[in-house]
């Protein structure tokens, strides 16, 4: 039975573990020995939407609703808001609106990002209902196969129109929040292409193969190109209140459902503001590739 939990439903054993545990798993109505042998005319059960509820409470924190189903769920992220709480007590994240919006339609919870956006980056995000939409999902993000694509505006005219910026990634010992370029980070690739430019800044969309904290924003600040609004990381500080960064769209495969399904939102106001600003009019060439 375990080459059949493995094989087709992709459960992990961090889950089949957690599945037994809790008496999730049942061949022909009773509880099984893992090591036995499917038969024909065996009828599995397995409880990969337990109930669950958070221990948050519910909050009206407004977010873009794009999709949701029984499994999954996916968002258009507001500026302003962390994904979820980032120290005890902390109220009004998106988790909290997310939750609220679940309570409104009589479903309970937890609420599970699989990847993540910053404070203050806008744009398309991917959540999962359950621990093994979760787990399917995770799979995906890790075999490079989830589609990121992201717009920044960046300080100055880029000497290139396309390249890939394969730099690693680490924490800056000198400051709690910052990472850095570092020979001993993570692996780190970010591909872009310049969609319009000035002397002054230019509209970037880059696509991540990876996704480390502040991947973006750290490999245009060490090219000397930081993020317009981008105080962290040296950027200018005018014409926008937060790092001008946002993501438009987002590609994957329904784990469930095995359709691939792309979702994409608008820059906000303040982005939009900010190009209007700058000069910048961008085109929609095809997405950059590895």
């Amino acid at each position: 039975m375990e080459e059949v939990l493995r094989g087709p439903l992709a459960l992990s054993n961090r889950m089949i573990n957690r599945l037994t545990r809790c008496r999730g798993i049942r061949l022909n109505g009773r509880m099984p020995w893992l090591g036995r042998r499917v038969k024909k005319g065996d009828r599995l059960r397995v409880a990969v939407r337990p109930l669950e509820r958070s221990d948050l409470v519910p909050e009206p924190v407004p977010f873009g609703l794009l999709y949701e189903d029984a499994d999954l769920m996916v968002v258009d992220k507001p500026a302003g808001v962390n994904v979820h709480p980032v120290h005890p007590g902390e109220t009004g994240t998106l988790t909290h609106g997310i939750l609220y919006h679940w309570q409104s339609q009589g479903f309970e919870g937890r609420v599970r990002p699989v990847h993540r956006l910053d404070r203050d980056t806008t744009g398309v995000l991917l959540i999962a209902k359950n621990a093994y939409m979760h787990q399917l999902l995770d799979r995906q993000l890790k075999n490079r196969s989830i589609g990121r694509i992201y717009l920044a505006i960046v300080q100055g005219r880029l000497t290139r129109e396309t390249g890939a910026i394969r730099l690693p990634i680490g924490r800056d010992p000198t400051h709690p929040l910052r990472r850095r370029v570092a020979e001993d980070g993570a692996e780190a690739i970010t591909l872009y292409r310049v969609l319009a430019s000035t002397e002054q800044a230019s509209l970037i969309e880059a696509r991540l193969e990876t996704g480390r904290t502040h991947q973006i924003r750290v490999h245009f600040a060490h090219l000397g190109h930081p993020l317009w609004g981008d105080r962290l990381y040296g950027g200018p500080g005018k014409l926008i209140g937060r790092h001008a960064l946002h993501a438009e769209r987002l590609s994957f495969t329904h784990p469930l459902k095995e359709e691939k399904m792309t979702f994409s939102a608008p820059p906000p106001q303040d982005f939009a503001r900010l190009m209007e600003a700058l000069g910048l009019r961008g085109n929609r060439p095809p997405a950059p590739t590895a």
